[in-house]
């Protein structure tokens, strides 16, 4: 956007829908932005169905630069919205097929999608579709929580399970799997080693206090690598003292100055999607936490279009699923 502003120009109120106005198609697009708002397997709060629209309307706050990048994130990679997964509120399973459906097929295209969930068992549908295309892959996961607990009043799929799941289908790779920001209380004493037994890497919020961010950024790059990576951003891993909405806030956690100092530290990465998740609009009065989400996605983009800036992106790869 360039000033003075040209007649022409809408005001940021006036808005399309989608995420800072993102047309729902364009010709060599290399990252899709998509609603996965289902939100019925959560545990306790209810409302991330609402967070798609929420995020992208506290998108139109943002601007089209990354200064630290020195990218045009959503220009750089021709980005696209593609709305929302029509999601089957009560049917975990059937949302999981459409959902995993939208993934694959923007994955197969050399797009990389970036998920605007919904509840922390959207990822497991994204996953799927990660192995169709890629095999398995490495996975950075910034939460509170561990997300390997078996089962939740006997149902083994809700927000709570995405990853022990992930591991039984054989959708990552263990050893390039890392956990980060894991803190607060616990069901049962052996809750972190359960995710170690699965031979994943878990850093807590106190080892990352004491380590520091450029430490923590260190192991994760050289954990993966080159290897196809998704990221998954539980939006409880900030303190709720700057993202207050969202379903299981655990106190103690990072500033959103932190994050996203975490965040654009991981460059270079062969990123193959993103998600952001667990956003819940109805204990968001201020939108703080939807416009922390809403950047999230802004560097999620930044980091697809520095590493294609750079002479290498996920979309000029072959995908050895659909070879």
């Amino acid at each position: 956007m360039q000033y003075p502003l040209s007649p022409d120009v809408k005001p940021e109120f006036c808005t399309t829908g989608s995420y800072m106005r993102l047309p729902a198609q364009r010709e060599d697009a290399l990252v899709a932005i998509v609603g996965l708002p289902f939100d019925t397997a959560a545990s306790f709060r209810v409302g991330a169905r609402f967070a798609p629209q929420a995020i992208r309307q506290a998108s139109m706050l943002l601007f089209p630069y990354h200064p630290v990048h020195k990218v045009f994130p959503f220009e750089d990679t021709r980005a696209i919205d593609i709305g929302d997964v029509s999601v089957i509120p009560h049917n975990i399973h059937r949302s999981y097929e459409r959902m995993e459906t939208a993934m694959r097929d923007l994955m197969a295209k050399g797009i990389v999608p970036i998920g605007l969930g919904g509840d922390h068992s959207v990822t497991l549908a994204t996953l799927r579709a990660a192995k169709e295309v890629w095999g398995p892959v490495a996975l950075i996961q910034f939460d509170s929580h561990t997300d390997t607990w078996d089962t939740y009043y006997e149902e083994k799929y809700w927000h709570g399970s995405p990853f022990i799941r992930a591991h039984e289908e054989g959708l990552l790779l263990p050893e390039k799997v890392v956990q980060i920001g894991i803190r607060g209380t616990l069901n049962h004493p052996g809750d972190v080693e359960a995710s170690l037994e699965l031979g994943y890497q878990v850093i807590t919020t106190q080892e990352m206090r004491k380590r520091g961010a450029a430490d923590i950024i260190r192991q994760i790059k050289e954990t993966i690598g080159s290897t196809p990576c998704f990221l998954s951003f539980d939006i409880d891993f900030v303190d709720p003292a700057y993202a207050l909405g969202t379903g299981t806030p655990e106190v103690g956690g990072f500033t959103s100055f932190e994050t996203l100092e975490l965040v654009r530290g991981l460059t270079g990465l062969n990123y193959i999607g993103f998600d952001v998740v667990e956003v819940l609009p109805p204990y968001d009065p201020a939108q703080t936490t939807s416009l922390l989400a809403a950047t999230l996605v802004h560097d999620f983009a930044a980091l697809v279009a520095e590493r294609q800036k750079s002479g290498g992106s996920a979309a000029e790869q072959t995908a050895p699923g659909f070879l």
